[in-house]
């Protein structure tokens, strides 16, 4: 199947407020109640938790949207049932997660707010949409907007930072990459507020806990980047998973209604995260999956993330006059506006030659590089070690990260991603081909816990270290790191130790990292140290004794080519803390 969806030059002007109404009313007007909650469902692009297919559900209209699938020819089969097989014909919207990149990595988001260069920050997220929309993916959920302050939270990596004024900053470039300002145009996506709000100040910095936050702090520190992102026309919001002040901020009326919509205006759809609607049960704040149901709509959620809690419910609650159907129509019509606006209905497949030439345009590569450069921080250079001189002959690469292209490339990959980072270790020996580059990793690294969204890794997965293996590899890094005439340690975090479901006790470098910093650094040697990780570590040692300490974050594709140009002195680290 080869479907054309237009290209750029062919792109349908934005259709006027009330062409677009009439059409919406017209829609709703020849739909029924189970097509209505349909478009009020987001379905998983596997199998639906009741066991029925995508194409099942898509068929009858039961599903306005689907996440959780990444394949260009399925999206064009799927859509071609929905237009042509489906009740009414609408178009299904298809979401993915394209927090820092498609195919072209850029730097992580805090990292990009170490930039403090919003313009760079649009120019990646336009990168992004151009290159997922090519692969038929119309819904990105990003930008995360929450501002975090407690570093053991896995997902600061996702964020701007601590600070509400360079995260507005930020919130509203990434909306303007990724959207535009043409909701029409085929190389751009819908972007998403998220999360809305406070869920960065969990307590303790665990993942999902209760969040307790006075309205001073709410509308000082934690609203602001949300309130950039509705300027700056965001088309939807995602509510948090937490509880705000032991209310869950799926059903917080005042939090989605009163001050999203009724204070700021809001005119744009919201989805609740992943099985939120459903967990309202959890949390104890429903009954069961009809109280979730009638709780989450009458605060404001107009779609329900893969629960299934909608599709089970709304229509018995109408049925017992507990919803109107003019409630129901209420929180259909910014769906269908949306797919108006977009084109969907008149554009709605994909060509699927066009994502391989696009992903392939060099521009995209010189942008993810020039990006890495940005948000890279000198943290120290004692001495003038930095930059390295271009004519050395014998140099020692060490650390479990310095030859990894998942690190590199960061935490937060999308749904099926195949690594394709220039690693530390390739972008210094590109830097210098004549040179003596030797390399040892030294022992591995790994998360504490095993990451719950491990199923979704296909990738093989290797043994874990033996304790004498990891002393070898320990023993033989030094032994590299004492044949070297300078020694660059590359250290940090593997990608899977930043993200959700990633909260760290501790923020010491992991294993054996910072003891294989001392051996080297006891030899004597010039020491560089390369960081790359998701999250503000500990290095008080390092900040002491290393005499010259780059963070390099989690910088993206073009990384390792990026920390040879710091280095050996082609740019200056214009990078600063945003946390």
């Amino acid at each position: 199947m080869n479907m054309n969806a237009g290209t750029k030059s062919g792109t349908a002007a934005v259709p006027a407020e009330t062409e677009v109404s009439e059409r919406v009313e017209a829609l709703l007007e020849r739909m029924s109640l189970e097509e209505k909650i349909g478009q009020l469902t987001q379905a998983s692009g596997a199998v639906w938790t009741a066991g029925e297919s995508a194409e099942d559900i898509i068929r009858k209209g039961g599903a306005g949207s689907v996440l959780w699938l990444n394949d260009t020819k399925r999206f064009n089969e799927l859509q071609k049932i929905a237009v042509e097989e489906s009740p009414s014909g609408i178009p299904v919207l298809f979401a993915l997660d394209v927090i820092h990149g498609y195919r072209t990595i850029f730097p992580v988001p805090l990292a990009m707010a170490a930039s403090w260069d919003p313009a760079a920050a649009e120019q990646a997220q336009a990168v992004a949409a151009r290159e997922a929309r090519a692969a038929g993916i119309h819904w990105t959920f990003g930008p995360m907007l929450d501002i975090a302050r407690d570093a053991r939270w896995g997902r600061i990596v996702e964020g701007a930072g601590e600070d509400p004024c360079l995260g507005a900053a930020m919130a509203a470039a990434q909306v303007r990459g990724f959207q535009g300002d043409d909701l029409s145009d085929p190389e751009r996506v819908l972007a998403c507020a998220k999360h809305f709000a406070g869920y960065g100040a969990s307590e303790g910095g665990r993942d999902y806990d209760p969040v307790h936050l006075s309205e001073a702090q709410l509308r000082n520190v934690y609203f602001p980047p949300f309130q950039a992102a509705l300027k700056a026309g965001v088309a939807t919001f995602m509510s948090a998973y937490m509880d705000l002040n032991n209310v869950p901020a799926s059903g917080n009326c005042w939090l989605l209604r009163d001050v999203l919509r009724e204070e700021w205006g809001f005119e744009g759809f919201l989805v609740s995260d992943a099985f939120g609607v459903g967990n309202l049960v959890v949390e104890g704040f429903a009954r069961d999956g009809r109280d979730a149901a009638l709780r989450a709509l009458k605060a404001g959620v107009n779609v329900d993330m893969a629960s299934a809690t909608y599709s089970e419910n709304l229509a018995g609650l109408v049925e017992s006059d507990l919803i109107s159907v003019g409630e129901i129509d209420e929180m259909v019509r910014p769906i269908l506006a949306t797919k108006v606006q977009m084109g969907l209905f008149e554009r709605p497949y994909v060509d699927e030659t066009l994502l391989e030439e696009v992903v392939a345009r060099p521009e995209h590569r010189q942008a993810a590089r020039l990006a890495a450069q940005r948000s890279m921080v000198l943290l120290r250079n004692e001495g003038g070690l930095l930059p390295l001189s271009k004519e050395q002959k014998n140099i020692a690469v060490i650390g479990p990260l310095a030859d990894s292209m998942v690190a590199t490339e960061g935490s937060w990959m999308v749904f099926g991603h195949k690594p394709g980072a220039v690693t530390v270790l390739q972008g210094i020996r590109a830097r210098l081909p004549e040179a003596n580059v030797a390399y040892a990793p030294g022992p591995k690294i790994y998360r504490d816990f095993p990451h719950p969204f491990g199923e979704f890794d296909t990738a093989a997965k290797e043994p874990i270290q033996t304790p004498e293996a990891a002393e070898a590899a320990f023993q033989t890094a030094v032994a590299t790191a004492r044949g070297a005439d300078v020694v660059i340690m590359v250290l940090g975090e593997e990608a899977d130790m930043a993200g959700e479901f990633a909260s760290r006790g501790s923020l010491d470098l992991p294993g054996r990292q910072d003891e294989l910093l001392q051996a080297v650094t006891a030899l004597g040697k010039p020491v560089v140290l390369v960081l790359l990780n998701g999250r503000p570590l500990s290095i008080n040692w390092a900040a002491e004794n290393v005499p010259a300490i780059l963070e390099a974050w989690q910088p993206g594709t073009e990384g390792g080519h990026a920390v040879a140009d710091i280095l050996f002195g082609e740019v200056n680290p214009g990078g600063k803390l945003p946390v």
